[in-house]
């Protein structure tokens, strides 16, 4: 029997079944095993990519109840309810990802002292919980990638304004991204002036309303490089709407941001390969539910990619919809799951 999805959708949680010949049931229940992911937000690029790769795994294992939830917009407080409700409803095991980890240190160890395992995704746990394994990319090595491709577009000795953007002011993982991508200008084109990180927004409305007081406010910077998903898009289109062209570079493989690397506007996207983050989750966890696996402990880094001119039209064929992620994908999760050790270093050292 094949594997089919049966989704239901109610309060602002998904539920997918995933059954099919790889057997189903806890180890030694006989039944579904259930797990869940609770996220940041539904309505952003990231998180969305996160929720595919956590869906393709529970297909490809089988036996698998998973409940997707994530609050509508960025909201720490109600993703701490939905985690509440998911611990006592997928007893299995969880995949956490979250944008306000601080929230997260009680109804974390309310998670251990019911017995469900839990997995950081994306965020690293925040001290004082008993989490040990979290599945991320070196968000530093990615800022430093996507400072590589900038200076690329610059002479050596290149002078001008160079504007940063923050789209959650506060939030460690981007600001090791701007950490890792000014250390790279600084070193490599130290006639340049690095403005910022200025608050970006984190939502479509506020990031482009946000870009564009910046733009105007240092409208003789020769570059605007951003961190977050949406910095790319507002970017792109400030360009359409003033007929200015300039130097622009972020992270994330939202399909807008695909198009303005195509169309030109945006010279690369850092992208943090969200889609193997939410599937190496929910694949570990399927496997120690079904087999007693037990979890591995550390940081599991999944690695992150530079989508430029080279590769962009590989990048937007493998972004066509959630089977072309899979397929694209499947060699590099069959040669991570293969060989774990090659991945993960201690979680003390997630950066």
């Amino acid at each position: 029997m094949r594997p089919y999805w049966c989704v239901a959708v109610a309060a602002g949680v998904l539920l997918v079944s995933a059954c099919g010949a790889a057997g189903s049931g806890a180890a030694g229940s006989g039944g579904p095993v259930k797990l869940a992911f609770v996220y940041a937000t539904s309505s952003q690029n990231p998180f969305q990519e996160m929720a595919f790769g956590a869906k393709a795994a529970a297909a490809d294992i089988g036996g698998v109840d998973l409940a997707l939830s994530a609050p509508t917009g960025i909201n720490g407080p109600q993703e701490v309810t939905q985690f509440l409700s998911t611990i006592h409803n997928s007893k299995d095991g969880v995949a956490l990802e979250t944008l306000t980890p601080d929230l997260f240190v009680r109804p974390l160890n309310q998670a251990a002292d019911l017995n469900v395992p839990v997995v950081a995704v994306d965020t690293a746990p925040p001290a004082g919980t008993k989490v040990g394994l979290f599945i991320g990319n070196s968000n530093t090595e990615l800022g430093k990638a996507l400072g590589e491709e900038f200076v690329k577009q610059v002479p050596a000795d290149a002078t001008g304004e160079v504007v940063l953007g923050n789209d959650i002011p506060g939030l460690g993982l981007l600001q090791q991204r701007l950490d890792g991508m000014r250390s790279v200008i600084k070193a490599k084109r130290p006639g340049l002036t690095i403005s910022g990180p200025f608050d970006s927004g984190s939502e479509p409305t506020s990031n482009f309303n946000n870009w564009n007081d910046i733009v105007k406010a240092h409208a003789n910077a020769i570059a605007y490089l951003g961190v977050g998903a949406q910095d790319a898009v507002s970017l792109a289109l400030i360009q359409k709407n003033t007929g200015r062209k300039f130097l622009a570079g972020s992270c994330d493989p939202d399909t807008s941001a695909l198009q303005a690397v195509k169309d030109g506007y945006v010279f690369a996207l850092a992208s943090p390969e969200h889609w193997l983050k939410g599937y190496v989750a929910l694949r570990l966890l399927a496997e120690r539910a079904k087999s007693g696996k037990a979890l591995p402990t550390g940081w599991w880094n999944t690695g992150s990619l530079v989508v430029n001119s080279a590769n962009i039209d590989q990048i937007i064929a493998r972004q066509h919809d959630e089977g072309s992620r899979k397929a694209a994908f499947k060699a590099e999760t069959d040669r991570q799951l293969a060989n774990p050790s090659g991945y993960l270093r201690p979680l003390a050292e997630a950066n």
